[in-house]
């Protein structure tokens, strides 16, 4: 007996011994990633910026070193303003000789893409060199990598340019087969959000406005790529006709889609050349932008980063994940900070949302009216900036968008799910009641709505969409039944949006900036970012206070699903109203 104690003893004391030994290396890897986070790079001559296409892309990315430690790199994002920033910094610091991009696989909205797309060529104008190179292209990286000075292929790799498709996913038949159908109340010909729970294929109208932008979105594409690889418009549709990703690697040199065939030795090689060093020092986009710095003034042109679902308050439990959400009290909250704040001359609203709740966006667009009434706003539309994301932008001063945004889609729905078929058929349960008044028992679980009922929703639905258009109509000096034309839900890009007076001018978040200052009448002006990144200790508390293991593990293993299946599961929770574009804009 003593020796089962004895061994029993020495194992409890291993175990406890092992959890402080794991402890000591957990506080040390959080003192080396503190240090690491908070420190300014020493950038050496002969320097060259290192820009990865891998991950996501969103318009600001949180600050997560550890993915990087673990060797996650696939799976984390990048901040757009990140690589702006680290563009700029190599283009004006001596120490840097160029940029070399290494090609993945990016995820990424066409329109972000112009904008960094943009600040590249901007940065050639500094005579600096600017390499690419890749195993094999994705389109999105090519897409980039195409402004390179050389773009060099593996001899086994392959450029996968195909041209653009949209493959809205629809779900209509499999809520059948478990009981459940949607109860639809829109208004808008095109307002396709509604039809993946309602049909089986595309309508009409919908075919029509995807087939419209889809197109003009890859003209953009293709005309930016013509121009940096001096090709024809015709050359590059007759490639993605003929299925150029399967092409061996060396008819892309006749293509003219690269210029040389080597493997990544090879590219070491150049860069030696190029950067004069017999070692290539690298320098990653996120660490070469902390030297990245706006120059000091009392003015202020503030940038407000609006990006995400809009909801009406934070999301909690299932339909809760990490990606970033537009909280449309918190919003209102920092826009009267922001008109209160004397420093701020003017406000740039940094939009990149699809929609979300019909009544956040009408809360947000009243906080707009009220801070222009002290200073200038201006909107600067990112990938998309449509239906409750345009609720938010169209009361502004002034609105910019890039060529390939996705925008307008001016529409109201409300979609409640009808479960009776799945509690009463299916799982053998009974409802009964007994009510005061008729519409006691409105949205009752055990039965679908009755003609009252879903007339009184549509009412609500059509009082929505008339004040939406009336906002419309107000914030861009147009008559509403003029609004109603171009409306009807109908997304539009950037560039159709413009010649529909739907925004002001094309550009990026730069040009949006000179605007608000243009407009606020200011010269010497600093740019202030709002509201202020969480370190990487906010975002590493907020991670174990709020991980949700299972949604984690959904979200990676569903993909393209995950969106409206959460929305669909989740639907008892969101706003009545809603006023957003399609869920997942899969265009590819």
């Amino acid at each position: 007996m003593k020796q089962f104690f004895k061994y029993v003893l020495a194992t409890v004391v291993g175990i406890l011994c092992i959890g402080v030994l794991w402890s000591m290396m957990a506080f040390f890897m959080l003192g080396i990633v503190a240090a690491s986070s908070d420190t300014e790079p020493q950038v050496e001559k002969g320097t060259v910026l290192r820009l990865k296409l891998k991950g996501t892309l969103q318009e600001r990315a949180t600050d997560d070193p550890f993915s990087s430690l673990l060797g996650k790199e696939e799976l984390t994002t990048q901040g757009l303003d990140d690589l702006i920033h680290a563009v700029k910094v190599a283009k004006e610091n001596k120490k840097v000789k160029g940029i070399y991009i290494e090609a993945g696989i990016l995820q990424a909205d066409v329109a972000s893409l112009q904008e960094l797309r943009k600040a590249l060529l901007d940065f050639k104008q500094s005579k600096k060199f600017i390499v690419a190179y890749g195993d094999q292209y994705e389109q999105s990286a090519y897409y980039l990598a195409s402004v390179a000075d050389k773009v060099y292929l593996n001899p086994s790799g392959m450029i996968n340019w195909h041209g653009l498709a949209m493959q809205p996913i629809f779900f209509t038949e499999l809520l059948e087969k478990i009981g459940v159908k949607m109860q639809v109340f829109k208004v808008g010909t095109y307002k396709s959000a509604v039809e993946p729970f309602i049909l089986t294929q595309m309508s009409d109208a919908n075919r029509e406005q995807v087939t419209a932008f889809v197109g003009d979105i890859w003209g953009e594409m293709v005309k930016d790529v013509a121009a940096s690889r001096r090709l024809k418009a015709d050359s590059l549709n007759a490639y993605a006709d003929r299925y150029a990703v399967f092409a061996p690697a060396k008819d892309y040199l006749q293509m003219q889609l690269a210029d040389s065939l080597t493997y990544i030795d090879g590219v070491r090689d150049k860069l030696r050349a190029l950067s004069g060093k017999e070692k290539v020092k690298f320098v990653e986009a996120a660490e070469l932008a902390k030297l990245y710095k706006e120059k000091k003034s009392d003015d202020q042109i503030a940038v407000y980063y609006a990006e995400g679902d809009i909801v009406d308050e934070v999301a909690s439990g299932f339909g809760a994940s990490n990606t970033p959400q537009i909280v449309g009290s918190k919003v209102v909250e920092d826009l009267d900070e922001l008109a209160n704040d004397d420093d701020v001359k003017a406000v740039v609203l940094r939009i990149n949302s699809g929609g979300g709740s019909a009544y956040a966006s009408e809360q947000m667009w009243r906080a707009v009216q009220l801070l222009k009434k002290k200073k200038p706003v201006v909107v600067s539309m990112s990938g998309m900036a449509a239906s409750g994301g345009y609720y938010l932008a169209c009361g502004a001063n002034l609105i910019v968008a890039e060529p390939a945004t996705l925008t307008g889609s001016i529409g109201i729905f409300g979609m409640v799910p009808d479960a009776s078929g799945l509690l009463t058929e299916k799982l053998g349960l009974h409802f009964d009641v007994v009510k005061t008044n008729a519409s006691a028992d409105f949205g009752a679980p055990g039965r679908p709505f009755n003609p009252a009922e879903a007339a009184a929703m549509q009412g609500f639905v059509d009082r929505g969409y008339r004040l939406f258009l009336s906002r419309v109509a107000d914030g861009r000096h147009m008559k509403a039944e003029d609004v109603d034309k171009i409306a009807q839900g109908r997304v539009w890009t950037g560039n159709q949006a413009k010649q529909l007076k739907l925004v002001d001018r094309l550009g990026t978040l730069d040009d949006a900036v000179a605007e608000a200052a243009r407009l606020a009448k200011v010269k010497d002006y600093a740019v202030a970012p709002y509201p202020a990144k969480a370190s990487w200790m906010d975002n590493l508390l907020s991670n174990l206070e709020g991980s949700d293991y299972l949604e984690e593990n959904l979200r990676i293993a569903l993909g393209e699903y995950y969106s409206p299946l959460r929305f669909a599961a989740s639907s008892s929770a969101q706003s009545p109203l809603q006023a957003r574009i399609f869920f997942v804009p899969n265009i590819k």
